[in-house]
C-alpha cells in the first residue's frame, strides 16, 4: 500500500488526477462506477473556449491527458476571439464522443492506472487522517491519499419539468451515501445545478434550411505536440430561437423545475437555461442555437443554447418552432440536475481538505462548472497527492504564472456562490498568460518535478532554442525610420534606432515587412515567427501591468470608509455594485476576494477612492 493514491471518480478531474499521481510515481487505484464510462462527455461534445481553452493548453504543458485526447476525436477547430489580441484568445474544439472516450481510457491503460468499478459510500479515517475509502459493498480500500472527484454524483437530483429523481447523470445513480458521509463530516457544503439541452436526431433536421457553421481553415490544436487533426472535419450549423419559440416558453415556465420552487441550487449565470434567458431578457427577440454533432458516426445533435428542464411535451413544442427544426426528434431530453459540493474555502492551494489532511478534491465538488476546470483542478490534487505519499513538498501554482494559479485562489481565497466558469478577465497578467505560452510558462516546472516523458521534453526544448535564436534575428541590428518606412512600416522621424522586434510591436505591422529588413527571418519556422509577432504585440504593456499589479497588492490595506458610496464608482457593473453594498468590504484586500472582482474593477474602486481622499484633503 505505500506510495498509493486513490481516486474516486472518472471524469476529467479523476482522470487528470489518476494520471498526474501516477506520473509522479504513485501507485493508483481509479475507483468507478463504470469503467465503461471514464472519459465520458457529460454534458457538451466540445473542449477549450476562451479562458477554457487556456486551462487545456495548460494541463496539456504538464503533461495532462485532455488535449491530446481531445485532438484524437477533434473534428471541428475554431480559434474564439480570432480577431482580438492573442492573450484572449482560446483554442475550441468540437469532440467525437466516443472517440475522445475511447482516447482517455487507452491513456489510463498505457499509463498503468489500476481500475475497480466500484460505489464508494465512505471514507476510512486514521488518526484524523483519509487512509482509504469503503465501497457500496463493503470493501475497503487502503491508501495513503485519496482524491475526491465525484462530479454531479453527490446527492444528484435530476429534474424534468415536475418528474424528479435520484441521479448523477441520466441512466446513473447518485451518491447518496458518500454525500451523507460528507455532510455528517461537519464540512462546509451546499448545492448548485447544472443543465442539459436535449439530444436531437439529426436525421430529421432540414439542414439545407440553416446556415452551416465550418471549422477554421488552419486549426489550431489543443495539444502543443500536434499540428493537425487526426479525424475527418465537419461543419455545425446555426438556428435561431422566434417569438413563437419564447411564446411556449413564458406560457410553460411554472412548469420548469427551475421555476417552480423544486430546485435550491443556484445554477451557471454564464450558460443559463433557455427559460433563464426569455425571463431575464424578455426584450431580446431570438437566441443563437448551434447544433453540434456528438460524433462522425453518431445521429445526435447537441443544440447548444437551449439547456433546459421543462416537461418533455414542451421541450418538444418548442424545439419544433425553430427553423430547420419542424419535425425533429428528440433522441433524449434536456434535463436539470442539482448536486451537493464542498465550499472550496475548506481547501488550501493545494486542494487538499484543511480539516482532513490526506483527502483532496476537484472539479464540480469544489463549485465549478466545465470540463477544462475539472481537468486542471485533477491534476493538482492528483499531483498534491501523489507528492504527499513519495514525502515531496507540495506544488502551488501562481496567479502571476498560470490560469490554474488563479482558479485554484480564486475558489480557496474567495469560494463560490454559483458554479465558477474560468475567464480571461480573471487573470491579472492575462496579457503574458496566453494559450499559446503556457508550454514555455509550465513545461519547465513539470520537468523539474518529473512528470514528463521525453517526447515532451524535446518538443519544448526544440521550441526554446528556436525562439531564442528567432529573437536573437530580429535583435541583432535597429533600422533607422527611412529604412523602415522602406519596408512599409511607417514610423515616427524621432532619430530613434528600432530593432525588428520593436518594428513587430507596431500595430499593423507584418512579418513580410519585418524580412525585407531582416532577409534571414524567412529561414525562421512559421509557428515559431507568428509565436514571436504575439509577443510583441504586448511588448509595451506587460511590463505596465505588472507595475499595476504590483501596485495594486500595496494598496490591499487600504481602508474603505463605512460611507464610500459605492454608487459613485465609475465602470463597475450593477451586478458588482450590488455585491459590493451587500458585502461592505472593509479594506481593499477583503474587496478583492469578492466573487466576480476582477483586476478592471479593483481599478475602479482604487481609483474612486483615491478621488474621495483628494477631495477631503482639499477641504
Amino acid at each position: 500500500m505505500k506510495h498509493r493514491v486513490i481516486v474516486v471518480g472518472g471524469g476529467h478531474a479523476g482522470v487528470e488526477a489518476a494520471s498526474a499521481a501516477k506520473r509522479q510515481g504513485a501507485e493508483v487505484i481509479l475507483v468507478t462506477m463504470t469503467a465503461r464510462d471514464i472519459g465520458t462527455m457529460s454534458c457538451n461534445p466540445a473542449i477549450g473556449g476562451v479562458g477554457k481553452g487556456h486551462l487545456v493548453r495548460e494541463v496539456d504543458a504538464l503533461g495532462g491527458v485532455m488535449a491530446l485526447a481531445g485532438d484524437s476525436a477533434g473534428i471541428q477547430y475554431r480559434l474564439l476571439n480570432s480577431s482580438k489580441g492573442p492573450a484572449v484568445q482560446g483554442p475550441r474544439a468540437q469532440m467525437d464522443r466516443r472517440l475522445y472516450r475511447s482516447a482517455v481510457q487507452d491513456a489510463v491503460r498505457r499509463l498503468g492506472i489500476e481500475v475497480i468499478e466500484a460505489q464508494v459510500r465512505d471514507i476510512i479515517v486514521d488518526r484524523g487522517v483519509a487512509a482509504g475509502v469503503v465501497t457500496e459493498a463493503g470493501d475497503t480500500i487502503r491508501a495513503n491519499a485519496v482524491v475526491l472527484t465525484t462530479g454531479t454524483f453527490l446527492r444528484g437530483t435530476i429534474h424534468i419539468g415536475d418528474h424528479t429523481e435520484s441521479g448523477g447523470r441520466v441512466g446513473e445513480s447518485a451518491a447518496n451515501e458518500l454525500g451523507c458521509r460528507l455532510y455528517d463530516m461537519g464540512l462546509r457544503m451546499g448545492r448548485l445545478k447544472t443543465g442539459t439541452p436535449p439530444r436531437l436526431d439529426g436525421r430529421t433536421i432540414a439542414w439545407d434550411r440553416l446556415d452551416a457553421q465550418p471549422g477554421d481553415d488552419r486549426p489550431t490544436m489543443l495539444s502543443f505536440l500536434n499540428d493537425a487533426p487526426a479525424a475527418r472535419q465537419v461543419d455545425c450549423a446555426i438556428t435561431e430561437t422566434n417569438e413563437a419559440t419564447h411564446d411556449v416558453i413564458r406560457r410553460n415556465l411554472h412548469r420548469s423545475a427551475m421555476y417552480s420552487g423544486n430546485i435550491s441550487g443556484k445554477g451557471p449565470r454564464y450558460c443559463p437555461s433557455i427559460e433563464d434567458k426569455i425571463g431575464r431578457f424578455p426584450d431580446k427577440t431570438s437566441h443563437q442555437v448551434f447544433l453540434e454533432p456528438e460524433g462522425l458516426d453518431d445521429h445526435t445533435i447537441y443544440p447548444n443554447g437551449i439547456s433546459t428542464s421543462l416537461p418533455v411535451s414542451v421541450q418538444e413544442e418548442y424545439v419544433r418552432t425553430l427553423t430547420g427544426l419542424e419535425n425533429v426528434s428528440i433522441l433524449q431530453p434536456g434535463y436539470a440536475i442539482e448536486y451537493d459540493y464542498v465550499d472550496p474555502r475548506s481547501l488550501n492551494e493545494s486542494l487538499e481538505l484543511l480539516d482532513l489532511p490526506g483527502l483532496w478534491l476537484a472539479g464540480q465538488i469544489n463549485g465549478t462548472t466545465g470540463y477544462e476546470e475539472a481537468a486542471a483542478q485533477g491534476l493538482v490534487a492528483g499531483l498534491n497527492a501523489a507528492r504527499r505519499c513519495l514525502e515531496m513538498e507540495s506544488v502551488i501554482f501562481s496567479r502571476a504564472s498560470s490560469y490554474i494559479g488563479v482558479l485554484i485562489n480564486d475558489l480557496t481565497i474567495r469560494g463560490v456562490t454559483e458554479p465558477y466558469r474560468m475567464f480571461t478577465s480573471r487573470a491579472e497578467f492575462r496579457l503574458s498568460l496566453r494559450a499559446d505560452n503556457a508550454d514555455q510558462r509550465l513545461t519547465p516546472l513539470a520537468a523539474s518535478w518529473g512528470i514528463l516523458d521525453d517526447t515532451r521534453l524535446r518538443a519544448v526544448e526544440w521550441k526554446s532554442s528556436a525562439l531564442d535564436a528567432a529573437r536573437a534575428v530580429l535583435s541583432r541590428q535597429s533600422f533607422t525610420a527611412r529604412e523602415a518606412r522602406g519596408a512599409g512600416i511607417q514610423v515616427s522621424g524621432d532619430g530613434a534606432r528600432r530593432t525588428a522586434m520593436s518594428l513587430l510591436s507596431i500595430p499593423g505591422v507584418e512579418i513580410d515587412n519585418v524580412i525585407e529588413l531582416e532577409p534571414e527571418v524567412k529561414h525562421v519556422a512559421p509557428e515559431i515567427l507568428a509565436q514571436i509577432a504575439r509577443e510583441c504585440i504586448y511588448l509595451n504593456y506587460v511590463e505596465r501591468q505588472s507595475a499595476e499589479v504590483e501596485r495594486l497588492r500595496r494598496d490591499e490595506a487600504r481602508a474603505i470608509p463605512e460611507d464610500f458610496d459605492i454608487g459613485a464608482i465609475h465602470g463597475l457593473s450593477s451586478e458588482l455594485r450590488e455585491k459590493l453594498r451587500r458585502s461592505r468590504p472593509t479594506t481593499i484586500a477583503s474587496a478583492q476576494r469578492i466573487e466576480g472582482m476582477t483586476p478592471a474593477a479593483m481599478n475602479a474602486l482604487l481609483l474612486a477612492l483615491r478621488a474621495r481622499e483628494r477631495r477631503s484633503a482639499t477641504r
